[in-house]
């Protein structure tokens, strides 16, 4: 209607014209009737591009009706003269589906089309070559699926974003040729063919912005680069790239960044590289890059130099230290000498510096937080001396200090032991002095206190216990005197406590048993008296206890018998009494040796224990009615709690399922929320972990489920569930929280070996997770613990490729790689036939396309799996899985579990695997008993895929692709038949490849 009403005012004052321009009339009606005819065309256009989406914003399409003009439509711009739409910008604005390309190409003027930060699926149409006339075309951040299409027929595109669009298979570089006007070409984040270096793209002299990375380019990075003078940002990293940078790199003036991290990349740095003053980001991490460092002088416009895991050796320039701008600045893992400039990181608000394993002399530089701003200071295993600097007691900024394995001596600041944001305090091995002081009360961020192998003094402070968040204490091999705190029982989130080789004195606090998430205890070498505390058997998670080599006397708790123990230690104390009959098995053989009071029944080397003296008749009868009195009371207090206990239950049950609850399903469901909320109690609990407890729900179709209810360490109405102690609460989630954001993942995976999640279940107060429930355990407990199985090699091998299979899939397999980041035996579940299942995605991360620039301040994992490279630096990959997956696979071969005592103070089964590496005899050795001699062949060259897992460079470890390829290769054999003589003797055994 209006559009007519338009062209009649036209006419109206056409009809007033003079009579010199009546001879335009016909000319100037065919021209508003053709504008009137467009429009038109573009309005049906857009509505049938709206009709098509699926989108749950219908806010972005409120203004998309008849009765609005196109150019009043949400995110269109059109041609002030035609009316036509000449921008099409719906970026960020949750669209969901396919997108119909087609029809948008049909709109005959459009310039612009911007779909980015959508959730858009489904392949790019061919048809979008139709769109000629484009100048601008936008697609990143999209679930798109197959090949990029052929667009050589955009010739006129300045601008074109096609990063992380999910597109997969050959792209085709060749239709870049025609694009001689692009400005910005992004086609990083895409999981393409692996493809040379695409030469035509040195011909686009117009560029000025070129993203590449981590879309499997391969071979050398041409010479013709240089040809694109006017490039400010140049991104070749997370490919397979090789060869040397090329010289004609230095011609690029212009280079504000240049990012070649993550390649292949060898020689040295190219000579001129000075010249490129206007650079202010440089990354050339991760690659075989040689030499010294001399070119980077005269980058004094750097604010992030990041040159970590490469051969680069002499001595940094001094020059570095009058850089005024630099903030990042990473050189881990070279081969540098010489000293840290002094002045380094002085005059800018500097960030972190990450010198670690390099061969640096000299002192810490001093001024690194003179501005207050520096959060990490990584300066691992080099050979620094001279004390830690004064200044750095009041840098409140500072997240991790970590200057292990140097010669650092003197005492430490008091007001580092303080620093309220620092959540890792690493100092072992140097030769510092001194106590720790009160200041510790201070650390309010404080997880890991690591002190090992040092002169330290004095008693531990009770104010430890205000440094509430402490997961891991170290304090071995040091001159520690005084008693045990008893405050340190506060530490609820205390997961590992190493105090052996110390002189601690007094008793083992007995508040100890409140400490309820310790794993790992280690006391021995020292000089405690007094009993065991009993309360130590009430630690659910206890695997291991080391309180060998001091005074302790009493008996063996018999509390302890109740812990799954993968190591207990009580040797050389002067124990008495009864070993536990439990605790008398063959895996504890040696444990209590150098005890001569004890008596045990069973184990050999150790006296019989007497018979309970026997008195009396009388007093035998009055001990015997006092034991029965005593019983009865007891059950009768039993019945009375237990029946007040369900009453309890029954109400605070009715009153938690009354709650509001929200149940998103992920696959067709068989129950519903009223059957797991009833499962939720005290009686099918299975296990408690450091995010909740998990029970185990019997449905009344008899199908068996794990629900995961999470701990909530924020709300302070916690709710109760089933008993008072310990609550059970759950976190107060967010509207776009991680829970949501992991779950809404997770959701998606659908994989043999990914353990299933049925459903979520939340209220205000409550997360559950319903997963399917898995017989045989974990691989942990079927490898190390006392529930473990005879596991064959076929067996451990199926296990091997099954869980490889499942990281391969969250690797390569989703729509964004997702990173387990806590792999582990234990997070290994095992069904009815021993199939594994990847399980326990707490930690878990989906990779963005910033993935290098994330960052966690708690190192992600479990002691023994983590990857070095966590200890410098956040930047966090898949490598990380792969490295932790290595190690689950030399558990596998060997049996041993990650962290043993034979191996040695602070090595690990991969340190442990290396040193066995001299001759076949000594690998042979390593191989687990239980593994048969035909296959041990079989599990050597497993063992080889494991230590390629476990490189300390992550570019030199293989993808979990290429894992499960190797696994496939190195299939067991596997004994098919025995052939017997005519007199009925074996005459030998055959075998076969699996494959065959």
């Amino acid at each position: 209607m209006k559009t007519t009403t338009t062209v009649l005012l036209h006419r109206s004052s056409i009809s007033d014209m003079p009579p010199t321009l009546l001879f335009l009339r016909p000319a100037l009606f065919l021209f508003f009737f053709f504008l009137s005819c467009a429009t038109s065309d573009d309005l049906q256009t857009l509505l049938s591009i709206k009709k098509s989406l699926q989108n749950p914003n219908t806010k972005v399409f409120d203004s998309w009706n008849e009765t609005t003009p196109i150019c009043s439509f949400t995110g269109i711009t059109c041609e002030p003269n035609t009316n036509s739409v000449k921008e099409f910008n719906l970026s960020s604005s949750n669209l969901t589906g396919p997108f119909p390309f087609g029809s948008i190409c049909e709109l005959k003027s459009l310039e612009k089309v911007a779909l980015g930060n959508n959730s858009l699926s489904g392949p790019v149409s061919e048809e979008l070559k139709n769109c000629v006339g484009l100048k601008f075309l936008e697609l990143s951040y999209n679930n798109f699926s197959g090949s990029a299409p052929d667009i050589s027929s955009l010739s006129h595109i300045m601008y074109l974003y096609m990063n992380n669009t999910g597109l997969t298979g050959p792209f085709p570089w060749k239709s870049l040729d025609n694009m001689t006007n692009l400005i910005v070409l992004s086609l990083g984040d895409n999981r393409f063919a692996r493809a040379p270096f695409p030469n035509g793209i040195t011909t686009l002299t117009k560029l000025n912005w070129l993203y590449l990375s981590n879309c499997s380019i391969e071979g050398k990075i041409p010479a013709g680069i240089g040809n694109l003078t006017e490039l400010i940002n140049l991104e070749l990293s997370q490919n397979y790239l090789t060869g040397q940078i090329p010289v004609e790199i230095t011609k690029l003036h212009k280079l504000w960044q240049l990012e070649l991290y993550q390649n292949q990349l060898t020689g040295k740095l190219p000579v001129g590289l000075g010249n490129l003053t206007n650079l202010q980001l440089f990354d050339a991490s991760t690659n075989f890059l040689h030499g010294d460092l001399s070119e980077v002088r005269l980058l004094n416009k750097l604010t992030s130099l990041q040159l970590f895991e490469n051969e680069f050796t002499g001595e940094l320039p001094m020059e570095l230290g009058e850089f005024k701008a630099l903030k990042d600045f990473s050189v881990y893992r070279n081969k540098l000498t010489g000293q840290i400039p002094l002045s380094l990181g002085s005059w800018s608000n500097f960030n972190f510096i990450d010198a670690s394993e390099n061969f640096f002399t000299g002192s810490i530089p001093p001024d690194m937080c003179k501005k207050g701003t520096m959060t990490e200071l990584l300066l691992v295993q080099n050979n620094l001396t001279g004390e830690i600097p004064q200044t750095y007691a009041n840098c409140n900024s500072l997240t991790r200090f970590r200057v292990s394995n140097n010669l650092l001596d003197g005492v430490v600041p008091r007001g580092i032991w303080g620093l309220p944001n620092v959540h890792m305090f690493d100092v072992t091995m140097n030769k510092l002095e001194g106590p720790v002081t009160s200041d510790i009360k201070n650390a309010k961020s404080l997880a890991q206190l690591l002190l090992a192998d040092n002169k330290f003094i004095g008693e531990l402070p009770s104010e430890i216990s205000k440094a509430s968040k402490l997961v891991v204490i170290d304090l071995r091999n040091n001159q520690f005197s005084g008693g045990i705190p008893v405050t340190i029982a506060q530490l609820k989130q205390l997961n590992n406590l190493y105090l052996q080789n110390n002189n601690f004195s007094g008793s083992i606090p007995e508040s100890l048993g409140s400490c309820v998430s310790l794993s790992d205890i280690n006391m021995a070498h020292n000089s405690l008296t007094g009993t065991i505390p009993t309360s130590l058997g009430s630690l659910p998670t206890l695997t291991f206890l080391n309180l060998s080599s001091n005074q302790l006397s009493g008996q063996i708790p018999w509390s302890l018998s109740s812990l799954k123990l993968s190591l207990i230690d009580l040797s050389s104390n002067q124990l008495s009494g009864p070993i536990p009959e439990p605790l008398s098995i063959e895996a504890y053989n040696g444990s209590f040796s150098g005890n001569n009071g004890l008596c045990s029944q069973n184990i050999k080397n150790f006296r019989r224990c007497s018979p309970v003296t026997r008195g009396s008749g009388e007093l035998r009868v009055v001990l015997i009615c006092v034991l029965a009195l005593g019983i009865v009371s007891l059950l009768v207090c039993l019945a009375c709690f237990f029946y007040l206990k369900k009453k309890s239950l029954r109400d605070q049950t009715r009153s938690w399922k009354e709650d509001s609850w929200n149940v998103k399903s992920f696959h067709v469901l068989s129950f519903s929320e009223d059957e797991i909320l009833d499962g939720i109690n005290q009686d099918n609990l299975i296990g408690k972990g450091g995010s909740g407890n998990v029970y185990k729900v019997v449905l009344e179709n008899g199908i068996e489920l794990a629900v995961k209810h999470i701990w909530n360490s924020d709300s302070g109405d916690r709710k109760k569930i089933g008993s008072s102690t310990p609550m059970l609460a759950t976190k107060r989630w967010g509207k776009l929280s991680e829970f949501d954001a992991e779950v809404q993942t997770l959701s998606s995976i659908r994989h043999v070996n990914v353990v299933k999640l049925y459903c979520s279940i939340t209220s205000e107060d409550s997360s559950l997770l319903v997963y399917e429930y898995l017989p045989n355990g974990s691989l942990w407990d079927q490898l190390h613990s006392s529930k473990k199985l005879a596991l064959d090699w076929e067996t451990r091998y199926d296990i091997a490729l099954g869980s490889a299979n499942g990281l391969e899939y969250l690797h390569h397999g989703c729509d964004r790689p997702v990173i387990h980041r806590d792999v582990k035996s234990s997070n290994i579940l095992l069904d009815e036939f021993l199939k594994p299942r990847i399980a326990d995605f707490g930690l878990a991360k989906i990779v963005q396309a910033n993935s290098s620039k994330d960052s966690t301040h708690i190192v992600a994992g479990t002691h023994g799996y983590i990857a070095p490279e966590y200890g410098y630096t956040n930047k966090v990959n898949e490598k990380s899985d792969v490295y932790s997956f290595g190690v689950v696979l030399m558990e596998l071969v060997t049996g041993k579990r990650p962290i043993e005592p034979e191996f040695g103070d602070n090595k690990d089964i991969v340190s442990w695997v290396s040193s066995k590496l001299k001759s076949k005899e000594t690998v042979l050795s390593i191989i687990d008993s239980a593994i048969l001699e035909p296959y041990k062949e079989d599990a050597v060259k497993v063992l080889r895929i494991a230590l390629l897992c476990t490189d300390k460079l992550p570019a030199l470890r293989p993808s979990m692709r290429t894992v499960v390829q190797m696994l496939e290769d190195a299939g067991p054999c596997k004994l098919v038949g025995i052939i017997i003589s005519k007199d009925g003797n074996k005459l030998k055994e055959s075998k076969v490849n699996d494959k065959f």
